[in-house]
C-alpha cells in the first residue's frame, strides 16, 4: 500500500536514476522543485531548484557524492505559509503535533536550521491523514511531516520512521517518550 493508494494528498514526487532521466522529471513537476536525499535529517542536502540551470548544477554535485545520493528524488514545491506541521503518532493515536516556522530568510522549517516550534492543534482533519498515512506504511510510532498548501489544503510529504521529537516535547509539554515506552510494554504482552 502507498499513500496516493491510501487516499493521503502528497505533493508530486518522482525518483530518477541519473542526471538526465532527474531533468526530464523537473520538466513534468516543474520549477521551483524540490530535491531531497532519500534518507536525511535535519534540512540537510535538501534543495530548492529555481530552474534548470540550478537543477543541473545540484545533479551535478550529487554525482560526485556517496551513491546513495544518485537516487534523485524530486519533489514539487507547495505554496504554502512559511511553516510545516510535525506530528507524533504512536499507534493509532495523534499525540502531540507542532507548527515548524521556518527561520527568517530560509524556506525550510527544520529546527536544527534555525526553525522555531509552536503547539499545533490536533483537528479531525489533522487525526484522520496523519492516521491514514501512518497505516499506509505499516507504521507504528512515526513522526508525519504535513504542510497546508494554499491551492490544495492539507498534504503529507514524509512519514518519518525515525523522526525527532525533543521540540515537540518542549512546546506541547506531552511525555512523548513515555508513550512509546507505555506503546511497545503492551504489545509484548
Amino acid at each position: 500500500m502507498n499513500l496516493v493508494n491510501s487516499d493521503v494528498k502528497t505533493p508530486k514526487a518522482i525518483s530518477a536514476f541519473s542526471k538526465e532521466s532527474a531533468l526530464c522529471a523537473l520538466e513534468s513537476i516543474k520549477y521551483p522543485a524540490v530535491i531531497k536525499p532519500t534518507i536525511g535529517s535535519w534540512g540537510r542536502l535538501v534543495a530548492l531548484l529555481h530552474d534548470k540551470d540550478a537543477a543541473r548544477a545540484v545533479l551535478e554535485d550529487r554525482e560526485q557524492m556517496y551513491p546513495l545520493y544518485h537516487i534523485f528524488y524530486l519533489e514539487e514545491f507547495i505554496n504554502r505559509p512559511p511553516r510545516d506541521i510535525r506530528a507524533i503518532v504512536i499507534g493509532n493515536e495523534v499525540v502531540a503535533a507542532i507548527y515548524r516556522y521556518s527561520s527568517e530568510g530560509d524556506w525550510k522549517t527544520n529546527m536544527a536550521l534555525g526553525g522555531r516550534a509552536e503547539k499545533c492543534p490536533i483537528t479531525n482533519e489533522l487525526e484522520d491523514l496523519c492516521l491514514k498515512a501512518t497505516k499506509a506504511v505499516g507504521g507504528m510510532i512515526v513522526g508525519v511531516d504535513l504542510m497546508e498548501s494554499r491551492e490544495q489544503g492539507l498534504m503529507v510529504h514524509e512519514v518519518n520512521n525515525t523522526t525527532e521529537f525533543k521540540n515537540t516535547v518542549k512546546t506541547t509539554e506531552i511525555d512523548i517518550p513515555g508513550l512509546m515506552v507505555d506503546y511497545l510494554s503492551q504489545l509484548g504482552k
